[in-house]
């Protein structure tokens, strides 16, 4: 059976989605806090970040350079999402 839900997102000045709430985010906004916080506190290395979160070097670099997730939100959307209702099998 499919549900409809409700999801609030968040969006910067432009009405995109923005952080963890992006379609294509592959960290949650607490992962990038701790990436920032373990390079800026112990000096760790793109490549050993990069490994503790399975994403690539690029990606480290631009969280730590902030250049990514550096959007801070604008405001909130509400999406409507249809999901598969686990509960009816």
């Amino acid at each position: 059976m499919v549900v409809k839900k409700k999801l609030v997102v968040a969006v910067g000045e432009t009405g995109e989605r923005i952080g963890e709430d992006h379609p294509n985010a592959r960290l949650n906004n607490e992962q990038v806090d701790r990436i920032r916080d373990l390079r800026e506190d112990f000096g760790l290395t793109y490549a050993q970040l990069a490994a503790m979160y399975s994403v690539t070097k690029s990606c480290i670099a631009g969280i730590c350079q902030y250049r990514r997730y550096v959007s801070t939100p604008f405001g909130f959307k509400t999406l409507i999402v249809e999901a598969e209702d686990a509960q009816q099998a």
